[in-house]
């Protein structure tokens, strides 16, 4: 969830931080804080609010120049957003000073201990309590900070990823992670941490994922790295694979529609060396080792949460139909709590954007502790996801910054799509020519979609109309009906306007009954198997005076006349649809923010990386 960074070597160490949480922003926006080691001890500056009102302290930072330091930008988890409860935290006596993402679930027992030797605490975090605990190992031991921190992580209980610095050791930065994300990039001279690599890749394309429970050390500028049994590590330095320009909005009013609209090359830059038509081959080279495991699969569960959850429901519709194996969707929030029945041949699909999603690793751990296989479906290279599963593939879809998820939904569908074409194939569900047309289906749609974005003009008339409305209601049918759900979502997290997704049939039982002139409904009815029902559908909703947006295939004539609105779309198969229908919702979403003077990048109470429960 926050956002964290550090930073030592010889540049502006200020000025790095204040860019650094600037990039990290999408991860946490309540505040904001740094801190500096300076000649004259550790200085901080922390303010409720974003980043851009930390920056207007830019003064202050000039009066102590320093070469390490560390920032935080944070989403509140204990205690509300405020200056006090902004990181980084201090230790009672000033001497330590911490930043953290996760959350340590018995701060509260941890917490009155120390009060009861003594130690005073001015906010709500359970933040602080760690810093004081580390203070109060040290004091007790009389041990080094590094040895302070490996004993404090083992009497918390939590994920965390935490970076300290000392007074009495000015030249260095300690840190260590579990279950929350943490990278370190290896420049000349110089060392960043960072959450991820938005805030690295400027200065350096070479970077270190540091795994769960090793603790990092920078020191004179030389960094070691021990594990959990404190062994000394040899890290493997990875390059980075995308450019400054990727986190950057390109002329584009917001991130969010820079990434609508570079949909369709990040669709093909996720085909592209997986999909060959003409030559009728999938390549999936993060299953080869397995497939043989996945032929054999009785069963899929497909797990994830928000718009990752509604990628694997189009994936449901996928596997079923393309590989007859039967699926189970479960939101990873839910699975990991109950005791779900796992068996060693299962296939478990995990799907995260940035795979760090803490619900669905632990239910990844639990599905890997009953033997099932697991596959993973992520988008950043290198994220605990793609450490921890069994196989996987990478979607490809480059940086995405806005918290309302788009590009990453239609590559995670994409991935799963080609995923299910090929498994049909090699079980022996697909017959070749069925599994040629639909190769060549796929290699079509980064065309078609770029189509669909040239109606941005006509949606933002229909986005004019209804930005006032006060709920929406979203309906599909069949492999759409998830779209529905995905329409829906992006209108709430984004405009603040309610907003529900069902399946069309449904309607009638509850949801029509608030159907009125007041209600907007968004309808998919493209050209499909179920679309005699779905017009249907739309002439109850007419009869009851509700106001119809269509989605529909190019060319139709019945549900124009029924519809107040319609958004025509090129013919698709119906099973790649969805990688269409999303499109206009997406945008529709976006220009009624935008319309509502809504922040569409960093929408309230929400950030892009769920890495707490």
């Amino acid at each position: 969830m926050c956002g964290i960074v550090a930073y030592a070597g010889y540049r502006n160490v200020a000025a790095v931080l204040l860019k650094g949480l600037e990039r990290l922003e999408y991860r946490g926006y309540d505040s904001a804080g740094i801190a500096l080691m300076t000649a004259e001890g550790i200085k901080i500056k922390k303010k409720k609010g974003k980043v851009n009102i930390l920056k207007h302290e830019v003064s202050f930072f000039d009066l102590f120049p320093a070469s390490i330091g560390i920032g935080h930008t944070r989403w509140a988890t204990h205690g509300v957003p405020n200056d006090v409860n902004a990181h980084p935290h201090v230790s009672s006596s000033g001497r330590l000073a911490l930043i953290h993402n996760g959350i340590i679930e018995n701060y509260e027992s941890l917490k009155k201990e120390l009060e009861s030797k003594g130690y005073h605490f001015q906010s709500d975090t359970d933040t602080e309590v760690l810093v004081n605990l580390i203070e109060n190992i040290q004091f007790e031991t009389n041990t080094s900070l590094e040895d302070a921190i490996r004993l404090a992580t083992r009497a918390i209980v939590g994920a965390y990823a935490i970076v300290v610095i000392e007074e009495s050791n000015p030249d260095q930065l300690v840190a260590i992670r579990k279950g929350s994300p943490l990278v370190i990039g290896v420049g000349n001279n110089e060392f960043f941490l960072a959450s991820d690599a938005s805030p690295i890749v400027e200065y350096t394309k070479h970077v270190i994922y540091l795994e769960d429970l090793e603790l990092a050390t920078i020191k004179n500028m030389s960094l070691s790295i021990k594990s959990n049994d404190e062994q000394a590590v040899d890290p493997i330095i990875e390059r980075l694979e995308f450019e400054l320009e990727e986190i950057e909005k390109g002329g584009f009013d917001h991130f969010m529609l820079k990434e609508i609209f570079e949909q369709p090359r990040s669709i093909q830059d996720c085909f592209r060396g997986r999909v060959d038509a003409d030559k009728g081959i999938v390549t999936l080279g993060g299953i080869r080792d397995h497939m043989s495991k996945m032929i054999s699969a009785k069963r899929i569960i497909m797990t994830a949460c928000g718009t990752s959850w509604h990628a694997c429901l189009v994936g449901e519709y996928l596997f079923e139909e393309f590989a007859r194996v039967p699926v189970e969707v479960e939101y990873a929030s839910e699975f990991r709590y109950r005791n779900p029945i796992i068996n060693e041949n299962d296939l478990i699909i995990a799907v995260s954007q940035s795979g760090e999603t803490a619900d669905t690793l632990a239910a990844i751990g639990l599905a890997k502790s009953k033997g099932a296989t697991v596959f993973g479906v992520c988008n950043v290279v290198g994220s605990s996801i793609a450490r921890v599963t069994d196989a996987g593939s990478y979607t490809h879809a480059g940086p995405e910054i806005g918290v309302a998820s788009t590009k990453a939904f239609s590559a995670q569908i994409s991935v799963l799509a080609m995923f299910a074409i090929k498994l049909g194939y090699e079980n022996g569900n697909l017959n070749p020519e069925r599994y040629l047309a639909l190769l060549k289906g796929i290699k079509e749609i980064p065309h078609l979609v770029e189509k669909v974005l040239k109606l941005s003009d006509s949606i933002f008339s229909i986005a004019e109309a209804y930005a006032s409305a006060s709920n929406f209601l979203y309906l599909g049918r069949g492999i759409n009906f998830p779209v529905a759900l995905e329409g829906a979502l992006k209108l709430k997290e984004i405009s603040y306007i309610h907003a529900e997704g069902y399946p069309a049939a449904e309607m009638k039982h509850g949801p029509i009954a608030l159907i009125d002139s007041e209600m907007p409904v968004v309808i998919i009815a493209m050209k499909d198997g179920s679309y005699e029902k779905i017009v249907s559908n739309i002439q109850e909703v007419k009869a009851r005076g509700g106001k119809v947006i269509a989605i529909v295939t190019e060319g139709d004539e019945l549900v124009s006349k029924l519809a107040d609105h319609t958004i025509e779309l090129p013919p698709v198969n119906e099973h790649l649809s969805p990688l269409l229908s999303v499109i206009p919702l997406q945008l529709l979403a976006y220009q009624i923010a935008v319309l509502r003077g809504c922040n569409v990048d960093q929408p309230r109470n929400l950030a892009k990386s769920v890495t707490v429960e």
